[in-house]
C-alpha cells in the first residue's frame, strides 16, 4: 500500500517526530507553540486519523505509553526508518517541484472585469487593509519567535508567508492605483460594460 502525499498534517507529525518521540497531544501543543497552525490546518480528530494512517502505512509505530495520573495512558509515538525517508522524500518534492496551487484570489481576481470598476476597487482596498493587518501581525509574532531565541530555521514559513503577503501588497497596489488612473489594459471597455 502507497502512502499518498497529500496531507500537510502528515508531514508535520512525521517532522515532529524526526525530532523526538512523541504523544498526540504533545504534537498538538508543540505544533502550537511553534505557530505552524499558521500554514498547517491542526484539529484533534485530524490529528489522530492522520497519526492512524502513518502507523497503518508503517511510517510511524508506537514506541510507549505514558501514563501521568487518573489520565489515561497516551500512546507514544516515534518515525520508523521508512517514515524518515518519506519524510525526506516528501519534503525534496516540496520545495523542488513547483506545483500549481488553486488560489481562491486567483479566481477571484480573475473575474474582477465582471464587477463595475468602483465596486472592484472598494473590495481591492479591503483586501490591502486586511493584508496590512496580516502584516502587522506576523511581524510582531516574528519578533516574539526572535525574542524567544528561537532560530530563523524555526519559523522560516513565516518569513516566507511575509514575503508573499508583501508581494501581494505591491501587486495590489499597482493594480489600484492603475484602476483608478485608467491604465490598466482594457480599461475602457470595463468602464464601458458597467455604465
Amino acid at each position: 500500500m502507497t502512502f499518498k502525499r497529500t496531507n500537510p498534517l502528515a508531514l508535520a507529525v512525521l517532522a515532529l517526530l524526526a525530532e523526538r518521540p512523541m504523544h498526540p497531544y504533545e504534537m498538538a501543543q508543540t505544533m502550537r507553540a511553534r505557530h505552524q497552525e499558521q500554514v498547517i490546518k491542526l484539529n484533534y480528530g485530524s490529528l489522530y486519523t492522520v497519526v492512524e494512517s502513518l502507523c497503518r502505512h508503517e511510517l510511524i509505530t508506537a514506541s510507549a505509553t505514558q501514563k501521568a495520573g487518573n489520565r489515561p495512558a497516551r500512546t507514544i509515538y516515534a518515525i520508523t526508518g521508512t517514515g524518515t525517508d518519506e519524510l525526506h522524500a516528501w519534503l525534496r518534492e516540496l520545495i523542488s517541484v513547483p506545483a500549481k496551487e488553486y488560489s481562491r484570489f486567483e479566481a477571484g481576481i480573475s473575474l474582477v472585469g465582471l464587477m463595475p470598476p468602483d465596486e472592484a476597487l472598494t473590495v481591492v482596498d479591503q483586501r490591502l487593509d486586511a493584508l496590512g493587518e496580516q502584516l502587522t501581525a506576523l511581524a510582531v509574532l516574528l519578533e516574539k519567535l526572535a525574542g524567544m531565541g528561537l532560530p530563523q530555521l524555526a519559523w522560516i514559513e513565516l518569513d516566507y508567508r511575509m514575503a508573499m503577503l508583501r508581494a501581494e501588497r505591491a501587486w495590489l497596489t499597482w493594480f489600484a492605483t492603475a484602476t483608478r488612473d485608467g491604465t490598466v489594459g482594457g480599461y475602457a471597455d470595463w468602464e464601458d460594460k458597467h455604465r
